[in-house]
């Protein structure tokens, strides 16, 4: 086994590339418990100095991640990585606050989370000089079409620390929080978005909110822009399948992943010509499709190796590659200009689902609201955030209060 981890010899491929944590830096110490005590005997030791390689909650400037990304799901599994813990602040908050109700002491939950998370990623923050060690956290996703709403919860999660990242979701009205947020010099991390539109959205956005920043001598220094393509979820919560089977498309796992890249592909490109200051980040990663030879594949990572974007990794992720990082092939620094093969860009765009998100003029921003794969991330990361406010009003019981 190299000594290197397969993450470490991504980063090498290009320095100016980020490596990301897609969870609460709260479950990080017990996930990597977990996964060294189920490793085979041979590899636990390396596995133990790898993934203290990757980020060590006492020392977190001199490891390997240079972010994190939450969501409802994730921050709902970092109460459930310590119930008990959890269980006793949410009371503390409904005896001290007892004219608030469930959603209330719910939303002052999720801030002390998305706190908790930022305050182990402020030595990356002030080391980098604010470039990196930003948490992103999210807007509530059960608001996802009310503008004025999802503003006035980033002003309060950006207030909550200066390397707190405010993820706000692909739909019309979140472009225009996004825009004033930048206006504010507040970072941003345009989530729920798939299609190349909706990243020319959320590059025009932040253009209008720097010009607006400056015509206002606004204090830029804790200001970035990322911009997130949900890999995976758009090749399989969206109506790709679904248009393929009707129109009798046979769409093999490897169509499906080069629908997927071919997108982000297309947004790092014009990135690139347009000169936006907006980085791009690749999440919902997936180890396939298979090569046929051996070898091991994760097409998420391989295919654009090289570029200046980032990849955020889950815990399932990481623990994925760790256990094929032998069998995986090296890193071509070149991977990110590799263009999608002809026939099966032909192939996707005999696919409305397809065109619609890879041509930049293919979607109007009301169109964005009923993209299927938004729709359905938004359903499963509202349900999660009701599993969170579930969690409190259980606390309220357990304290005998009516909610």
């Amino acid at each position: 086994m190299s000594q290197k981890g397969i993450l470490e010899r991504l980063q090498d491929v290009n320095m100016d590339a980020e490596i990301w944590w897609d969870s609460s830096p709260l479950v990080y110490r017990n996930w990597a418990k977990g996964v060294t005590e189920g490793a085979s005997a041979d590899r636990k030791d390396a596995w133990r100095a790898q993934l203290g390689r990757l980020f060590d909650p006492d020392r977190p400037g001199e490891t390997l991640f240079r972010g994190v990304t939450t969501n409802p799901p994730l921050s709902l599994n970092a109460v459930k990585d310590d119930p008990g813990f959890w269980a006793d602040f949410v009371r503390g908050l409904i005896r001290e606050n007892p004219g608030k109700g469930v959603e209330e002491i719910f939303w002052l939950t999720y801030k002390e989370v998305v706190k908790r998370g930022a305050e182990y990623f402020m030595p990356v923050w002030e080391k980098s000089e604010h470039t990196h060690g930003y948490l992103s956290g999210q807007v509530d996703p059960r608001d996802v079409y009310d503008g004025e709403r999802m503003f006035a919860q980033a002003l309060e999660l950006s207030a909550l620390s200066p390397n707190v990242m405010i993820k706000c979701p692909g739909s019309r009205q979140g472009y225009e929080v996004i825009e004033k947020l930048t206006a504010l010099g507040i970072a941003t991390n345009n989530t729920l978005a798939f299609t190349v539109p909706q990243f020319i959205s959320c590059m025009e956005a932040v253009q209008r909110g720097l010009e607006q920043a400056r015509r206002d001598g606004v204090d830029m220094v804790r200001w970035r822009s990322v911009i997130t393509h949900m890999s995976a979820r758009y090749g399989t919560l969206g109506d790709l399948a679904t248009q393929a089977e009707a129109r009798g498309i046979d769409l093999t796992e490897a169509d499906i992943r080069w629908a997927e890249l071919a997108i982000f592909k297309r947004g790092y490109r014009i990135l690139e010509e347009r000169g936006y200051p907006n980085k791009m980040l690749m999440c919902s990663m997936r180890i396939s499709p298979p090569m046929g030879d051996g070898t091991e594949a994760s097409w998420h990572i391989e295919k654009i190796a090289g570029g200046d974007v980032i990849y955020t990794c889950p815990p399932k992720y990481i623990a994925q590659l760790m256990e094929l990082e032998d069998k995986l092939r090296p890193f071509d620094p070149e991977a990110i200009h590799e263009e999608p093969p002809r026939d099966v860009i032909d192939k996707l765009m005999r696919l409305p689902y397809f065109a619609m998100s890879y041509e930049p003029d293919g979607m109007t921003q009301d169109q964005f609201n009923k993209h299927g794969a938004l729709v359905a991330t938004a359903a499963e990361f509202s349900k999660a955030t009701r599993g969170t406010v579930d969690f409190v009003a259980q606390q309220f019981q357990a304290e005998g209060k009516s909610n």
